[in-house]
């Protein structure tokens, strides 16, 4: 019975009480006194119980109509409520943000620029999960993916943050060791560490400072299946990588790295906001802005 039933009458039944009268509910809800009446007619039609007794002069709830007021009154209630922190959400950052990010770029980049937000935005709660697999956002319930380089093609939508480039790096010692690279053929001698994860972990194509490009095969020694622990095997002199630059700049300027073969260059990585839906809520659209904010204040 229940599926049959026409739910907007409910609002014009309670209208109705509420106003006390069917002339002045039909003022209240801008409609004419006959076609309150037939809402509340079919009303009762479909639930198969009588719920006012009608006068001339006046109007009476039956005990059935009395309960079943209460219960319309606190369903519209909470559903005025449930729109009510819908608009909110969008307009304000409220809630949990749950998001995704790879583990290095998690660790170096994205928890540091959560912990400011989440100062700026007390209200908030946020749940980050490091993964170096594509989360999928949709089963996995993630308000939010950070996600690097190409993306694949999806019904996701996606906001371009910022770039990054590819250096190719290694510890003193192990240069000490073996020598710095001085061309391209030098550096495919060497020790490779090669990221497990990247579809070809061992062929790499530079772009002279002419605009030329030449592909390279290395020799791989030792391999790792994140970038962290590609990053940890290169600093403490296993050989030879190319690491982002986000996580290899501080190590750079402390003397724990070199870049090696520096006029030769890589293409640059995009980083991107993923997220479903036309309209984020708002703690999306914060968190997208203040990131590129970040980003923008940490460039050279």
């Amino acid at each position: 019975m229940a599926g049959d039933i026409n739910l907007n009458r409910l609002s014009v039944f309670v209208a109705l009480v509420r106003a006390g009268s069917f002339t002045a509910a039909a003022e209240t809800l801008g409609m004419t006194k006959a076609m309150v009446s037939q809402h509340i007619a079919r009303l009762e039609q479909e639930l198969g119980v009588t719920l006012l007794l009608r006068s001339t002069r006046r109007m009476t709830l039956t005990e059935a109509g009395a309960a079943f007021h209460a219960d319309c009154a606190r369903i519209l209630e909470e559903t005025e409520a449930a729109i009510a922190q819908v608009g909110r959400s969008q307009d304000k950052p409220s809630g949990t943000l749950r998001l995704t990010a790879t583990g290095d770029y998690g660790t170096a980049v994205v928890a540091p620029a959560l912990a400011d937000f989440i100062r700026l935005n007390p209200q908030l709660q946020v749940d980050l999960a490091l993964a170096d697999h594509v989360s999928d956002l949709i089963a996995e319930r993630f308000d939010l993916a950070i996600r690097m380089g190409r993306l694949r093609d999806s019904n996701l939508r996606s906001a371009r943050l910022d770039g990054f480039r590819q250096l190719v790096v290694a510890a003193p010692s192990y240069l000490a060791r073996y020598g710095e690279p001085r061309n391209l053929q030098e550096l495919a001698a060497l020790d490779w560490v090669a990221l497990a994860l990247l579809s070809s972990p061992l062929r790499w194509t530079f772009t002279a400072p002419d605009g030329t490009r030449r592909t390279v095969r290395m020799r791989q020694t030792a391999q790792a299946n994140n970038v962290a622990a590609a990053h940890a095997l290169v600093v403490n002199g296993a050989g030879v990588s190319i690491l982002p630059d986000y996580l290899v700049t501080e190590d750079v300027r402390e003397g724990r790295l070199v870049v090696l073969l520096a006029q030769y260059s890589l293409p640059e990585c995009g980083i991107y906001a993923v997220y479903s839906g036309r309209q984020p809520p708002a703690k999306v659209r914060a968190f997208i802005d203040h990131l590129r904010a970040r980003l923008a204040m940490a460039a050279p």
